[in-house]
């Protein structure tokens, strides 16, 4: 019998930065995959607070398949942009320190982008929680109502898509337009689809893919993230006010609409109270009918919810109108 044909050897990059609770299990679900090629995975490290890079440097010492790369700035794209330098491999997987790649991920992943003939493949958020706050956001996270109707939160058919969560790139279509920007922060995966797909590349979904995603947890990290995220997001749309989905407008609007209610309000005018007074009781409504959450989860919807929402909206206006410029996502790095 012949033997089966191996698939192509793969670089899995990963930046890493105080995550001494998920780089363990992320790794891991990286190298317990059943991948018929070569692996090798390589570490971008920052400046970690906690102890996540002994972490590294153990898992490193155990597995000849995991290399260290020092990112002393911390960035996402920079650490990013560097392990693709030092990648050996034409194919790049993208997995992030909280996040933990489903079974058959790479194997699946590899063999679709070959046969899509695709720059850049991702497939769902799967995102997950244990307490009953992250249980909350998760749901938040793969619904509508949440973060919007993105297909890789909510599902949907194959085919060509706006962006992709993480990504498992054709190292070509990184090179050919100069990789990630190092000067954003957040939204970088978008703005580097929306480049790949100028030069002729193709973004595809696959919701046979999934990668499971462990969320912020409390609300403080909570409400730093969606409003750095938000600032960014306003940013980028009004540099590429083309290429942004309208769904990105609704927290802002919602802002909006609040905001100008209370004023109404202030002025005496009753009315101005049914933006923030419908807004809330949709907000009920999604938490008492949320399926499969406890009633600790479903209070606590209540919660996330409008801090998503609020935070993102706010931080969208901040954005753009005076850009993004040194701001930094510090909610994975405070306490």
């Amino acid at each position: 019998m012949p033997a089966a044909k191996k698939a192509p050897a793969i670089s899995v990059i990963i930046p890493v930065l105080n995550e001494q609770n998920h780089l363990a299990a992320a790794v891991n679900s990286v190298l317990s995959q059943k991948y018929s090629g070569d692996i090798e995975v390589l570490l971008a490290l920052g400046p970690s607070r906690d102890n996540t890079n002994q972490i590294a440097a153990e898992l490193a010492k155990a597995d000849k398949r995991i290399r260290l790369i020092d990112n002393p700035r911390g960035l996402t794209t920079v650490g990013l942009n560097e392990a693709v330098r030092q990648s050996k491999h034409s194919i790049i997987v993208r997995i992030d320190a909280h996040s933990e790649p489903a079974a058959g991920y790479l194997e699946n992943g590899v063999r679709i982008l070959l046969d899509k003939k695709a720059d850049l493949l991702g497939g769902i958020m799967d995102a997950k929680g244990t307490s009953a706050f992250q249980k909350a956001v998760a749901w938040a996270y793969t619904s509508r109502f949440g973060i919007g109707g993105a297909k890789f939160h909510v599902g949907g058919d194959e085919g060509e898509a706006e962006s992709a969560y993480l990504g498992i790139f054709q190292k070509s279509a990184l090179e050919r337009v100069g990789g990630y920007d190092e000067t954003i922060v957040r939204g970088e995966d978008w703005d580097l689809a929306q480049r790949i797909k100028k030069t002729g590349g193709l973004v595809w979904f696959s919701p046979e893919l999934k990668v499971t995603y462990w969320p912020r947890g409390t609300w403080s990290k909570l409400s730093k993230q969606f409003l750095s995220t938000g600032i960014w997001r306003g940013d980028l749309t009004r540099r590429n006010a083309s290429g942004a989905s309208l769904r990105y407008w609704i927290p802002p609007v919602l802002v909006g609409a609040v905001a100008m209610g209370f004023y109404w309000l202030a002025a005496g005018q009753w009315f101005g109270i049914l933006p923030a007074a419908v807004y809330l009781l949709g907000v009920a409504f999604l938490a008492s009918t949320a399926q499969n959450l406890s009633l600790k989860s479903r209070v606590a919807l209540l919660i996330a919810l409008p801090t998503m929402h609020f935070s993102w909206g706010i931080g969208f206006w901040r954005g753009y109108f005076f850009s993004a410029f040194g701001i930094v996502d510090k909610s994975r790095v405070s306490k």
